[in-house]
């Protein structure tokens, strides 16, 4: 069904609707109209890796893992999957009579905010920090939700609109104040393609102000920007209880009907929270009319329309036995292979378990499910740790040892305990073993929204990088202890993991793998494949130099306008094979056609080593001749590519025209420079990443 269609029967249809029943209509949880053959609908549903909050269904790698695969095709088969496990169970569902809450077909996700700040604690939720790279994964993902067929498959959303990305504990008062420039350099260009690009069906408001005005009111981002540059014809949904933050917190209005007023007439058409239970307050007030109300009824009504709710469609017979089924459990595991970033490795790994007869595996996330599936989660069937990967790897034919090794965050495992009541037994399974694998991290309670339940610091930012105190006292043990040891981050976010690369043997950064990760682990472990996941964001030594929580510009944040030297860069990842970038040539070397029309690269590579593996072919660009290009380079193409041991060929990467644009102080992006630099390899052309690879990126310039 097309939207011109969808919109006639909307309109239709709202038409018959009393001013009572137009006001229902609004609220995320919208009830039933029988006279129109209207039934119940909650607006609320969560997807953002695996259908959550709604019983069993496939758990995928957190978002921040998905971002670190850099690979497109992935992002859109995981959408699929999502989709259509929300569909198999809205078809059982809603046959039963069941339309709860998280039970629809509006599917409040992705994120596609920026990880400008380690600390936040909400940055697990998204892609990374580099915008080409959110939008790319953004708007395959999306295309995986909504799906190719006659009606959407199910309808996404981009959120939080605009310019995002904490402090949790000041978020429903906070104004961020961005310059036209970082704006739509930084924070708008991922929306952008999202909308354009992908056809988003919603797209969520903020909690904060931006630049003085409330996100689910703003008059710059909803109308000049979301409805009129980009032509956005899907509906807006405020964060949940954002609209009552108008008046409590933010304080541009004075009571709940003056909050109603502002919202609908800046065009926010379903307000999850309470706020809009008060329409016909404000229209018996006559603060709003019959016409605002059908406005954004319209717009709600032709989404339900779009997604064949009140038609038979092709999604209709998905069966309840897709859920976590065979296929897409294997997509899972895939997604979890390709996420997982190797950041040292001395030599250690792969282990060889025919040369190993005792490993062991300690620490607070090495049996935790907490640890492998970060927040907004479904429930599995059945969940794998590390522990347990490890133990079904090898059998009988190596022994196991575990302890827990101390308390995530606290000082003791048992409230009656002295402080450190695990350690002796982690040390004793050191000294007994040949190996150690020791899992640190954090898990949602620890890092994750302002209010989920146990968040260790209320607001779930990080107060800095490192990891909690008992963990520090953990690491120092296991590292003095002796053994050959890997460190196994388990977290969401950059963490503090200078005294890991000083004394581990490797380090791998696990994020959060999903509920049967502990496979994946494994298997990386013993060499089943080769790691080829990439740091889809800056793991910094320290928070020296970081500018301010509460500071949203982009000055030394993030790779591409980073001053000092990080741990371990953007876009870097470790590979068990020898993988190089031979030589790369580009179509053309004329700037003014590749900034009209884009240009092509042949690149040649070639695995050196036995080992088949994945890579992925980065390709920054920094254009020259204008002041208005970003500090550094920027990521501007990639392209995950498998070779086979030994193997060498050539492969061609796309690098569009948009590379070359670049943003002036007032936010137009536009062509200025007269030449740029382009370096293709596997990693950014930083000294650190060369440094680490010991291999810099082929250099062509334009």
């Amino acid at each position: 069904m097309n939207r011109s269609e969808a919109k006639k029967r909307a309109v239709e249809l709202v038409e018959q609707m009393t001013v009572e029943e137009l006001a229902s209509q609004l609220r995320f949880d919208a009830p039933a109209i029988e006279r129109l053959g209207i039934p119940e609908y909650n607006w609320w549903n969560e997807g953002l890796h695996g259908v959550a909050r709604a019983g069993v269904a496939t758990v995928f790698p957190q978002a921040i893992g998905l971002g670190a695969t850099f690979d497109e095709e992935l992002l859109k088969e995981v959408g699929n999957v999502i989709s259509t496990e929300a569909r198999a169970k809205y078809n059982f569902q809603s046959a039963d009579g069941d339309r709860d809450i998280y039970k629809g077909l509006t599917i409040w996700s992705p994120n596609v905010n920026l990880f400008r700040d380690p600390r936040w604690g909400r940055g697990h939720e998204t892609y990374g920090e580099d915008p080409f790279l959110i939008s790319r994964l953004g708007v395959n993902f999306i295309e995986g939700l909504q799906g190719d067929g006659e009606y959407l498959k199910t309808a996404a959303c981009a959120k939080h609109f605009a310019v995002h990305s904490g402090p949790e504990a000041l978020r429903h008062h906070f104004d961020a104040k961005a310059t036209m420039k970082d704006m739509w350099e930084t924070y708008l260009p991922q929306f952008e393609a999202c909308v354009k690009e992908a056809k988003v069906e919603s797209v969520m408001g903020a909690y904060n102000r931006t630049n003085g005005e409330v996100c689910c009111a703003h008059g710059y981002l909803m109308d000049e920007v979301l409805r009129g540059k980009w032509q956005f014809e899907g509906h807006y949904v405020s964060d949940c209880w954002a609209v009552r933050d108008f008046h409590e917190n933010h304080k541009v209005t004075s009571r709940p009907e003056e909050s109603v007023k502002l919202a609908l007439e800046k065009g926010c058409d379903v307000n999850c929270g309470c706020t809009y239970q008060k329409i016909m307050d404000a229209y018996d007030e006559g603060l709003i009319d019959k016409e605002l109300l059908k406005r954004a009824a319209v717009r709600l009504f032709t989404t339900r329309f779009l997604l064949g709710m009140f038609d038979e469609t092709e999604y209709d017979k998905i069966p309840f036995n897709v859920l976590e089924c065979k296929e897409h459990l294997n997509l899972a595991s895939r997604a979890a292979k390709e996420s997982m970033v190797l950041l040292k490795n001395d030599g250690l790994l792969p282990l060889n378990k025919d040369k190993i007869k005792a490993i062991g595996v300690i620490g607070p996330n090495a049996n935790s499910r907490a640890a492998l599936i970060g927040n907004y989660h479904g429930t599995s069937s059945r969940y794998v740790t590390v522990l347990e990967g490890i133990q079904d790897y090898v059998g009988d034919d190596v022994r196991v040892y575990y302890s827990e090794g101390c308390h995530l965050f606290g000082p003791k495992t048992e409230n009656l305990a002295k402080d450190y009541d695990r350690l002796s037994e982690a040390k004793a399974v050191a000294a007994n073993s040949d190996v150690v694998i020791l899992c640190l991290g954090l898990d949602e309670t620890l890092e994750g929204e302002e209010g989920d339940t146990g968040n260790a610091y209320s607001s779930g930012d990080k107060k800095d990088l490192k990891f909690p105190p008992s963990q520090i006292k953990l690491l120092e043990t296991i590292a003095a202890a002796g053994v050959p040891f890997v460190v196994c981050s388990m977290a969401g976010s950059a963490m503090d993991l200078c005294f890991a690369d000083e004394k581990a043997n490797a380090v791998i950064q696990t994020w959060y793998p999903g509920a049967r990760g502990g496979w994946d682990v494994a298997k990386l472990l013993f060499g089943e494949y080769s790691p080829s996941g990439k740091l889809p964001l800056t793991f910094y030594k320290d928070l020296e130099g970081m500018p301010e929580f509460e500071d949203y510009s982009m000055k030394g944040r993030t790779y591409r306008f980073l001053e000092k030297e990080p741990l371990y860069p953007f876009g870097y990842g470790l590979s068990y094979a020898d993988i190089s970038v031979e030589s790369a040539q580009a179509d053309t070397n004329d700037f003014t056609k590749a900034a009209a029309d884009g240009l092509k690269i042949n690149v040649k590579v070639k695995n050196s080593s036995n080992f088949a593996a994945d890579e992925v072919l980065q390709v920054y660009v920094h254009v020259n001749g204008t002041k208005d290009e970003v500090l550094n380079t920027k990521l501007s193409a990639f392209k995950r590519i498998s070779l086979a041991a030994g193997e060498e060929k050539t492969v061609e990467i796309d690098l569009g025209a948009y590379a070359f644009t670049t943003v002036d102080d007032e936010g137009i992006r536009s062509v200025t420079g007269n030449g740029a630099d382009i370096y293709v390899g596997f990693s950014q052309p930083d000294s650190r990443s060369a440094a680490l690879l010991k291999a810099a990126p082929v250099k062509i310039s334009i």
